[in-house]
C-alpha cells in the first residue's frame, strides 16, 4: 500500500494540491519552534527585559493578550471566510501580516520591551489565524475515513519545517557564539531566518491550494451578517453535541501541552542547567519526533478509531510529566523530550482531523474559528497555571510541571463523553433551521 495513497483524497484533488496544503505546515512551524519555543522567549526575559523579575510575566501576558484576541475574533473571521468563500485570501493576508511582525522582531534589543511585545502579540495573532484558515482546508482535501492521515501528512511535514527554520538558526547561533557575539548581534538574524522560511515556503501553498468553496447564495457578506451568522453556530451547541465536548477536551489537553511549547525550555535551563544551544538541541529532537509521531499515528488512527487513538496520545503526556518530575539530570530529561515529541505531533494531529470530521462542511470555516477558541483559550491557560504554581511554590518547577498532567487527565475524562460516530453523522445531517439564527 502506497503511503501516500490517492484514495486517501476527496474527488478531484490531486496530491499535488495536498503537498501545497501541507506545505503551510512547513512554513509557520518555525514560527512556534524559534519564536515561542527556543529562542526568543528566553532572548526578551533574559535581554530585552534584562533579566527582570517582571521579565517572565510580560511575556506571558503578551502571548495572552494575543491569545484573547484570537478567542474572540477568530469564529466571526472563519464565519466570514465560510460567507465569503475567502479562506485562501484571508490566509494569504494573515500570512503577510503574520511575516512582516516577526521581521519587526530583528529590530529588538535590550530594553525594546514596548517594541517586542507588539510585534508578538500581532505576529502571534496572525499566525494563530493561519492556523486555523489552514486546517479548514482539511475536510475539502481528505476523505472522511482518511482525515485521520492526511492530517499527519501535514502535521508531519511541518516539523520538518521547524526543523528547518531551528537548524538554520542553531548553526548560526553556533557560527556568532564562536565570533565572540552576544545575543543582541545573533537572535535578531534567527528572527529573519524564520520570517524568510515562512514567506518562502508558503508561497507553495498560494500556488497549488485550491479555494473550493462558493460564496453562499442569498447570504450578505458583511461582518454583521458574519457575526449573526456566529450567534447562529453558537445556538446550534446543543446540536452539534459531540463537536463540543471535543472542544471542552481541546480546552484541557491542549493547555498541558502549551506548557511544553511554552516553558520546555525554560524548565530545562532552570531545573537541569541547559546552556542555550543544548535547550535548542533538545527541542530539534522534540520536532523529530513529532514528525515522526504525527506520521505514523494518522495511519493507525484511521484504523483504531479517533477517540481511542487520541486517548492513548493523552496517557503518553500523563507519562512524559512523570518523567519530566522523576529526571534529576539530563538523561532522564531526553527520555521525557521524546515521550513529548511522540505525543504533541499524534494528540495535535489527532485533535485536527476529529474536529474536521465533527465539523459540518457547509460550516468549515466558523467551525474551525471555535476551534481556534478553544485552543487558545487552553494557550492563556495552561501557561498561567503553570505560573501560578511556580509563584505559589516559590519557583518549584518540579510541582509546575507535575501538575500540568492535571489537564492530560482531565482530557481523559471529557473525551469519554465524545461519540464519533454520532457526531459525524450529525454533522452531515441538513440544519433544521437557517443558518443565521433567524425565523424562515
Amino acid at each position: 500500500m502506497a503511503l501516500f495513497a490517492q484514495d486517501a483524497l476527496n474527488p478531484g484533488v490531486r496530491k499535488r494540491e495536498v503537498f501545497g496544503w501541507a506545505m503551510y505546515d512547513f512554513a509557520n512551524s518555525g514560527y512556534t519552534t524559534v519564536v515561542l519555543t527556543a529562542v526568543f522567549n528566553a532572548y526578551f526575559v533574559g535581554v530585552v527585559a534584562d533579566g527582570a523579575s517582571w521579565g517572565t510575566l510580560a511575556w506571558t501576558v503578551a502571548l495572552g493578550l494575543s491569545n484573547l484576541i484570537v478567542m474572540f475574533t477568530m469564529p466571526a473571521i472563519g464565519a466570514y471566510a465560510d460567507l465569503r468563500a475567502a479562506k485562501k485570501r484571508l490566509l494569504m493576508l494573515t500570512t503577510a501580516a503574520c511575516v512582516v511582525a516577526t521581521l519587526a522582531l530583528v529590530g529588538v534589543g535590550r530594553n525594546d520591551v514596548a517594541l517586542a511585545v507588539v510585534a508578538i502579540v500581532l505576529s502571534n495573532l496572525f499566525y494563530a489565524y493561519g492556523e486555523a484558515l489552514t486546517a479548514a482546508f482539511l475536510p475539502e482535501l481528505a476523505k472522511r475515513e482518511a482525515l485521520g492521515k492526511v492530517s499527519g501528512w501535514g502535521w508531519s511535514f511541518g516539523y520538518f519545517g521547524g526543523m528547518l527554520s531551528l537548524g538554520l538558526s542553531l548553526g548560526y547561533v553556533i557560527w556568532a557564539q564562536g565570533q565572540g557575539q552576544k545575543a543582541e548581534q545573533f537572535v535578531p538574524v534567527t528572527m529573519l531566518i524564520t520570517a524568510a522560511v515562512y514567506g518562502i515556503a508558503s508561497l507553495a501553498t498560494f500556488a497549488l491550494l485550491r479555494e473550493r468553496a462558493v460564496p453562499q447564495a442569498g447570504e450578505a457578506h458583511g461582518l454583521q451578517d458574519s457575526l449573526r451568522r456566529l450567534r447562529g453556530t453558537w445556538q446550534q451547541a446543543k446540536r452539534f453535541r459531540d463537536f463540543s465536548w471535543l472542544l471542552a477536551t481541546a480546552v484541557a489537553y491542549q493547555a498541558g501541552i502549551a506548557v511544553v511549547i511554552a516553558l520546555a525550555a525554560v524548565y530545562a535551563e532552570q531545573v537541569l542547567g541547559f546552556k542555550q544551544t543544548e535547550t535548542m538541541m533538545l527541542v530539534f529532537l522534540v520536532n523529530v519526533a513529532s514528525a515522526v509521531g504525527a506520521f505514523a499515528f494518522g495511519y493507525w488512527q484511521d484504523r483504531t478509531g479517533h477517540r481511542r487513538a487520541l486517548a492513548i496520545t493523552l496517557v503518553g503526556w500523563i507519562v512524559m510529566c512523570a518523567l519530566a518530575v522523576a529526571a534529576q539530570g539530563p538523561g532522564l530529561f531526553w527520555v521525557a523530550a521524546v515521550v513529548a515529541g511522540l505525543c504533541m505531533g499524534s494528540s495535535q494531529s489527532a485533535g485536527r482531523a476529529m474536529a474536521g470530521l465533527l465539523a459540518p462542511p457547509a460550516q468549515l470555516g466558523e467551525f474551525f474559528g471555535l476551534w481556534a477558541f478553544a485552543t487558545r483559550l487552553s494557550a492563556i491557560v495552561g501557561p498561567v497555571t503553570y505560573g501560578l504554581v511556580t509563584w505559589a511554590t516559590t519557583g518549584n518547577h518540579r510541582v509546575a510541571i507535575g501538575s500540568t498532567a492535571i489537564f492530560f487527565v482531565v482530557g481523559l475524562v471529557l473525551l469519554r463523553r465524545v461519540d464519533v460516530d454520532r457526531g459525524a453523522r450529525e454533522a452531515l445531517t441538513p440544519p433544521r433551521q437557517p443558518v443565521l439564527g433567524t425565523a424562515p
